[in-house]
């Protein structure tokens, strides 16, 4: 919907290579591309292509940040204050000659938070992390895209990811105990671990190096199930900025039932069978145990079941356990758990926050919230008539009120 009060700007910058520097306390910065950007950065554009190397080096360099903040000095600097920073272009001119000789190198990243992340888990900067999506089916852009540009390095390890593809789990989630014969979940993350080293170079996996992961991830001297039940989603939700797109779902027991989701896949159908075919699993097997006497069997079995009545709660999406996006009508808004990943997870990771079935569900560990957004609606914005124009997110609507604006019941 067109805001007449809202305008596009920084399109004289598309489609034009330079460096974009980040607004904000250290001014860190990273080649831009000419894609769109947001305002808390902005792109600096040489005037000839040519001299793109040595603007780098500049921006690069503590040399920059120094001299901008010598003439600002706020949390968040301007654009402007980038006007009167003295450059000599041949002195970075020849900086650039002695550090890039073949000109700048293409882009790659080990860093799982970015796009041009080449997917591998064995160079990766998390490993552990990046094996879990991977074991989850999640697949980084710089996969997808034949078009991106990207360093023959980067390529290579892309096309390493096609000898992990036996590994994936081909409906998105995995559960952290054997469940409807499936090997529990830290079995198969290992078996994607060996594959990662080993499809690169035989014979490097080492027990060594599990134990190094592990105590990196703050982990040392236990196992992958412990990590990955008691500290992946917690980590998972820092390191990708408290927006997780694994999900840890959960009933509350340590030697309970546990599953992780690839929230990108977990549809309608999906959830229903996490529901009934995979906790439905679970419980008949704590029914077989309460049957046998197992202990713990009865604890294990109400767990179970109210993790069961929880995910089918969010499954008919009856207020509370609605998503409301404050940017569609009510004809347009979700019935039961029928998410737009467009809409984005803060607001589709509503209802399992709220029916807390979620390993984390509250501050600080899952620091996800739906207080009103910055700034005013305008009058044709769908809700503007009930918030007054306030971008308020955490809204709930019920059932009978979406079904009634699509005319159904």
């Amino acid at each position: 919907m067109a805001n007449s009060q809202a305008r596009i700007q920084g399109q004289a910058a598309w489609g034009r290579r330079g460096v974009s520097v980040r607004l904000m306390r250290h001014l860190p910065c990273c080649l831009y591309d000419g894609n769109f950007f947001d305002q808390s950065s902005a792109p600096i554009i040489p005037k000839l292509e040519s001299d793109l190397a040595a603007l780098w080096c500049f921006c690069s360099s503590a040399e920059f940040a120094e001299s901008v903040r010598a003439l600002d000095q706020a949390l968040s600097v301007t654009e402007s204050s980038f006007r009167g920073v003295p450059f000599d272009l041949a002195h970075w001119q020849r900086i650039a000659a002695e550090h890039y000789p073949n000109g700048l190198p293409k882009p790659y990243s080990d860093d799982p938070t970015q796009w041009i992340f080449h997917g591998h888990p064995k160079p990766a900067i998390d490993p552990l992390q990046v094996a879990v999506a991977r074991l989850l089916g999640y697949r980084w852009l710089a996969e997808t895209d034949a078009e991106m540009e990207l360093s023959e390095e980067a390529r290579a390890w892309i096309e390493r990811c096609e000898a992990l593809a036996d590994q994936v789990d081909d409906d998105g989630i995995v559960c952290l105990p054997s469940v409807r014969g499936e090997p529990p979940a830290h079995d198969r993350l290992m078996a994607m671990l060996i594959a990662a080293w080993e499809t690169v170079e035989p014979g490097s996996w080492k027990p060594s190096i599990l134990a190094k992961l592990l105590a990196d991830a703050n982990c040392a001297g236990k196992g992958l199930d412990v990590w990955l039940r008691d500290s992946f989603f917690e980590q998972h939700a820092k390191r990708f900025h408290h927006r997780p797109f694994i999900w840890h779902i959960w009933d509350g027991l340590k030697d309970g039932f546990g599953a992780l989701v690839n929230y990108h896949t977990l549809d309608a159908r999906n959830l229903e069978r996490l529901i009934h075919t995979y906790v439905g699993d679970w419980i008949r097997q704590q029914e077989g145990g309460v049957r046998e006497g197992v202990d713990g069997a009865p604890t294990r079995l109400a767990a179970a079941q109210d993790l069961k009545r929880r995910l089918e709660l969010i499954l008919e999406g009856e207020a509370p356990y609605d998503i409301f996006v404050r940017w569609k009508p009510l004809a347009e808004q979700p019935i039961g758990w029928n998410p737009d990943l467009n809409d984005g997870l803060r607001l589709n990771i509503r209802p399992f926050m709220t029916a807390e079935v979620l390993r984390h569900n509250k501050k600080p560990k899952l620091n996800i919230k739906w207080d009103k957004d910055r700034g005013k609606d305008v009058d044709s914005a769908p809700w503007f008539p009930v918030f007054k124009g306030e971008r308020i997110n955490d809204h709930h609507l019920t059932l009978a009120e979406k079904q009634a604006a699509r005319g159904t019941s």
